[in-house]
């Protein structure tokens, strides 16, 4: 499937989990894509998947909470590929847990640097490249805790709120000039970030985390990735400014 010929996609957090899944996706459907991630190990190994399946990929390494990278990673992005159409901004951490009073204040400036700032310095930079293409989407990879709470993720619950916040502020300033801004709401997916948490590699844990979905299991990457795929396509061209849950009816209980 080709749906994305000649289109040109910048996946940030690209090196595992969804981010990979993201990158995949695009590549399998016809884009160029840019693999932009802290970690040049994993992401080499994300561009090298992209290329034995036949399709284009460059390893752009980038920080995502210092503006002057994500600078960087967008003109090497348009510099590689001459354009820039689509991007979905997912790199994330999951920070410490911790109650608000017993939080650490650089604990809590680092998920908001990344979580948050992350996705502001990639916008600010992508826009104008994706303006310049003539118009085509971005996705920010939010939470369903950008809706809901979550005891002892404070940092993590307000950075992904933000973040459903400022898509919705982008969507508003950039639809009538062809962009457009959208948000995916995961609820918790199979990833090494879950796993670095300790949350998959516990049985207990896992059971009591997949009961909070109705649907009675975590996500997988590539669920979450066809559906920013269908954002960026033609066929979801009146959705501006949403926040689209994909969580097994997690907020639906």
């Amino acid at each position: 499937m080709s749906i994305f010929g000649s289109k040109v996609a910048l996946v940030t957090g690209a090196g595992t989990g969804i981010g990979r899944a993201v990158a995949l996706d695009f590549a399998e459907k016809g884009a160029a894509v840019a693999v932009a991630d802290i970690n040049a190990k994993e992401a080499e190994q994300t561009v090298e998947l992209i290329k034995k399946a036949g399709g284009q990929a460059l390893f752009v390494q980038a920080n995502v909470s210092k503006a002057e990278e994500c600078q960087s990673m967008v003109e090497k992005t348009v510099a590689a590929f001459g354009r820039l159409d689509y991007a979905c901004n997912n790199a994330g951490i999951g920070g410490a847990s911790a109650t608000v009073a017993d939080m650490k204040t650089e604990d809590w400036r680092r998920v908001i640097d990344v979580n948050l700032n992350g996705v502001f310095f990639s916008m600010k930079y992508e826009i104008p490249a994706i303006l310049k293409a003539g118009g085509g989407a971005i996705v920010n990879m939010a939470s369903i805790l950008g809706q809901v709470g979550f005891a002892n993720a404070a940092a993590y619950v307000a950075a992904k709120h933000g973040v459903l916040g400022l898509t919705k502020s982008a969507a508003l300033e950039y639809a009538a000039q062809g962009v457009r801004v959208n948000a995916i709401c995961p609820a918790f997916v199979a990833t090494p970030m879950l796993e670095q948490a300790g949350i998959t590699s516990n049985e207990a844990m896992l059971k009591t985390i997949e009961g909070l979905h109705p649907i009675g299991r975590l996500g997988t990457p590539e669920e979450i990735a066809k559906v920013v795929t269908f954002l960026c396509s033609p066929d979801a061209s009146f959705m501006h400014g949403e926040a689209v849950l994909v969580d097994g009816a997690y907020v639906a209980r």
